[in-house]
């Protein structure tokens, strides 16, 4: 950042790095370990798509790659906030597998000039007595945050995600700005 930019006050953008997501299955481990949290095997990225053929082809191109190695169908499922996610399902639950396929997604739309429509990628965790965490990692910032939502309606668990952020802060770059950490209500994946 320059001289000028510091007095108009603009500042440089996080630049998010994609390989961070390659830290969730020893995150994964940790949660089941400490917390009793185990991976649903089910992951998504949130993105808005753009109209166009070009996006299309984009989209067919992260089928054919998950696809190419008889990798799990991808669904593509739109929110009421104008969002669409890609989900990716493992059987069984594999989170590196599924921290694999989500990687290739993103990579594939950034890859395309599509990067500015990406919002975040998130793995689903469960515990056995059904409450429902997700690792959410925002793209834009480079960083994760947990999303707990309490069972019967829009209410956040706000303690376990404290919790799940302090137990987590030493193995994934955790979103520092709570302000950030935005509800992901009945997101596909989760």
């Amino acid at each position: 950042m320059g001289f000028l930019d510091a007095i108009r006050g603009r500042r440089d953008v996080a630049k998010p790095n994609l390989d961070a997501l390659f830290s969730l299955p020893n995150a994964a481990i940790t949660l089941q370990v400490e917390m009793d949290f185990l991976p649903t095997g089910s992951g998504s990225v949130a993105f808005r798509a753009p109209e166009g053929r070009a996006f299309a082809d984009v989209e067919s191109e992260v089928r054919q790659l998950l696809d190419a190695d008889g990798g799990p169908a991808i669904e593509v499922v739109a929110d009421d906030f104008g969002f669409d996610w890609m989900v990716v399902r493992t059987e069984p639950a594999d989170v590196s597998a599924l921290v694999t396929d989500l990687h290739a997604i993103n990579s594939t739309l950034v890859d395309a000039g599509f990067g500015p429509q990406l919002l975040c990628s998130l793995v689903g965790f469960t515990d056995p007595t059904g409450r429902t965490l997700a690792l959410v990692y925002l793209f834009k910032q480079g960083t994760f945050y947990p999303f707990a939502p309490k069972p019967g309606g829009e209410q956040r668990d706000n303690i376990l995600e404290m919790q799940i952020r302090d137990r987590l802060t030493l193995e994934l770059p955790m979103e520092p700005a709570m302000e950030r950490w935005f509800a992901v209500w009945n997101a596909p994946g989760l």
